[in-house]
This record gives structure tokens, sequence and C-alpha cells, in this order.
């Protein structure tokens, strides 16, 4: 498994101070699943999934509904990447 990630986790605390460390961790965590995968396509598939359970997981969550461990981590993940982008994103 690859340690690096394409930016450094500091950085992005100091950058992003709205990051939370669980933030941080379920970046970091996924990013680096993201990169083990061979080739675009099989980064892109992982990707999609991960984002596609992410929001599956913010409508269950909304609907006072338990998560999965892989649920949770996916939409940590999510929260992570908005808080990064700065989004406008209205959550439901």
């Amino acid at each position: 498994m690859t340690n690096h990630l394409p930016v450094d986790p500091e950085r992005l605390r100091k950058q992003f101070p709205q990051l939370t460390d669980a933030d941080i961790e379920a970046y970091a965590g996924i990013t680096r699943r993201i990169l083990e995968k061979q080739g675009a396509a099989e980064r892109a598939r992982l990707t999609r999934d991960i984002l596609e359970t992410a929001r599956t997981a913010r409508t269950k969550a909304s609907a006072g509904s338990d998560l999965t461990e892989r649920e949770r981590q996916a939409l940590r993940y999510l929260d992570a990447v908005e808080k990064m982008q700065g989004t406008t994103v209205k959550r439901s």
C-alpha cells in the first residue's frame, strides 16, 4: 500500500481549517485506496462507487437510519471533499 498522498495532510489542515481529524482520516484512507488501483478506469470506477455510497448514506442518515462503517467512511470522505471544494450544494 502506498503511504503517499497527492497533498500532505498537514497542508490540507492549514489550507482548510474546517476539516476535522475524521475528515482528514477519511480523505487519506479513501484516496490511498483509489490510488492503489491499476489504471484510470479502475480508479474512476472505485471513485464513482464511493461517491454513490456516500450520497446514499447521506440520504439514509438524514432519514435517521443507521449507517454501516463503509457508509460512514464514504460519507466522511464526501464531506471532506466538499469542504475542500467549498461546495455550495445544499445538503438534505
